[in-house]
């Protein structure tokens, strides 16, 4: 499974916390999007969203560990958006 996920106005430094946090969970890959937008702005981040993958033999522990952690996240900086699944 993967799906790509943004916290609209997350600081790059935040974007990549939140990436090395969810790489230590067993089977969960992380890619940061860089910001695609051609205009400047100083309240949109350098990133625009992050790519997670889980193995194809995740079992539901390790669905819920991330969903912890991206909660986590959301509970300090705003909603996570889901941009794409595949």
């Amino acid at each position: 499974m993967k799906y790509q996920i943004r916290c609209m106005g997350l600081p790059l430094a935040v974007y990549r916390e939140v990436a090395a946090h969810l790489r230590q969970v067993d089977g969960v890959q992380t890619e940061l999007v860089p910001q695609q937008s051609r205009e400047f702005d100083y309240h949109q981040s350098q990133i625009e969203s992050l790519w997670v993958t889980y193995d194809d033999h995740a079992i539901p522990e390790v669905t819920e560990r991330v969903q912890q952690i991206l909660a986590y996240y959301s509970d300090r900086y705003g909603s996570w958006e889901t941009v794409e699944s595949l």
